[in-house]
């Protein structure tokens, strides 16, 4: 299946979750995210706000900031297609990008290298660490660096998605970056921090 079918598909299965399941999903991811200790060992965590069906990460957003870890959003640039990422509080002015999306006003952004772990929205997954996005790039663009990354790997890559978004495999290029592991509401998937393409 190509990847314009499987977006196609799986944004169908993503949208027809009801709003008490999606609710029930993040409060369920975050107890999972505790239990395994994801949050504790990160300093500085990039996370995003859902948009147009994507899995809601205010609960753990919410509870990191409680942790007085340092939380980021993504910040779309003016040209091309490498974002930073501002600092959010509970107090930050926000404005809004070219795709309605909130973000945060920040004069002195991150990039993602200076993240110690990334959570990212996504469309798909497979169990080998293989994300589909919604195919604009930007994560792709803002993560390219990593690609010339033989052992040292930071920031750590999260997926962060509804069970019903796995597949059994997905279609990669060799500029797709892996991710390091996806948190769904039923589990954790950890996948090799150091495979290479």
């Amino acid at each position: 299946m190509t990847k314009f079918n499987l977006r196609r598909q799986l944004k169908a299965a993503r949208n027809a979750l009801k709003p008490a399941d999606r609710h029930k999903a993040a409060r369920a991811s975050l107890r999972l995210a505790l239990h395994h200790g994801l949050l504790l060992r990160s300093q500085r965590i990039g996370f995003y706000l859902p948009h147009g069906g994507e899995f809601d990460v205010h609960p753990l957003l919410n509870q990191t900031l409680w942790m007085r870890r340092a939380c980021y959003l993504p910040m779309l640039p003016r040209r091309g297609r490498v974002m930073r990422f501002g600092r959010v509080g509970r107090t930050t002015r926000m404005t809004t990008n070219r795709y309605g999306i909130a973000e945060p006003v920040d004069a002195h952004p991150l990039r993602a290298r200076q993240l110690d772990l990334l959570l990212m929205p996504l469309v798909g997954f497979d169990l080998e660490g293989n994300r589909l996005g919604m195919g604009g790039g930007f994560y792709d663009a803002t993560l390219a660096f990593m690609r010339h990354r033989r052992w040292w790997r930071k920031p750590r890559l999260i997926g962060i998605a509804y069970e019903c978004q796995r597949v059994d495999a997905l279609p990669h290029e060799p500029w797709d970056m892996p991710l390091d592991a996806v948190l769904t509401e039923r589990q954790l998937y950890r996948f090799n921090a150091n495979h290479t393409r």
